[in-house]
């Protein structure tokens, strides 16, 4: 005689397989529209833009949510820091291994050396895009909507910049590494071929 608990099993195991199978779904067409996105790095920091405005926008027309705005700010420093800072620290290089720190760009007279960051450029455009889109969120919810002097949020966060910026020139000026590669010289293969070309006797 046939279990009734066993029908009722297998209509939820089909229903969880059903919800499996559309997570993965979603999931890899998520990544597939982020793969088909990373080159094209002026449009994605264009819309990025957009969203920020937008966020501005609902901000300024709800006249609240400073929380929300001044924890996105402090997450917003927090990337860029790290945007701008040396995959391996040389100041902990130094102190583990007892001696100088891995080579970094220094000079635009120096020969190309891409700089490797502790955050890539594109984890750091997608950490600020999904926390801008988070904090827009949370504005539709009144729980959120905690009253504060927002002008003091406002100072605070700009004295937080100030100091945390402070700290990371002074460790760029130390250490002697710049947190960009442009002006730096490239060696193409087409430069290459001209100068080969140049080299050849002329008729």
């Amino acid at each position: 005689m046939m279990d009734p608990s066993s029908g009722g099993g297998g209509g939820e195991g089909g229903g969880s397989s059903f919800l499996s199978a559309w997570v993965a779904a979603a999931s890899r067409r998520h990544q597939h529209l982020l793969d088909k996105a990373t080159p094209h790095v002026r449009r994605r920091w264009a819309w990025l833009g957009v969203l920020a405005l937008v966020y501005t926008v609902r901000v300024w027309i709800a006249q609240g949510f400073y929380i929300v705005s001044y924890a996105l700010g402090i997450y917003l420093l927090n990337l860029f820091i790290a945007f701008l800072s040396p995959q391996v620290d040389p100041e902990i290089h130094e102190v583990v291994d007892g001696g100088p720190g891995p080579s970094l760009p220094t000079r635009s007279s120096d020969e190309f050396r891409p700089f490797v960051r502790r955050l890539p450029e594109f984890k750091f455009w997608y950490s600020i895009t999904k926390a801008f889109c988070i904090a827009f969120v949370l504005t539709f919810f009144s729980v959120f909507d905690v009253p504060v002097f927002w002008p003091i949020l406002l100072f605070y966060w700009f004295v937080l910049f100030t100091v945390t910026m402070k700290r990371q020139i002074l460790h760029m000026i130390k250490y002697k590494y710049v947190p960009f590669t442009f002006g730096k010289q490239r060696y193409t293969k087409k430069k290459e071929v001209v100068s080969d070309d140049a080299s050849l006797p002329s008729n």
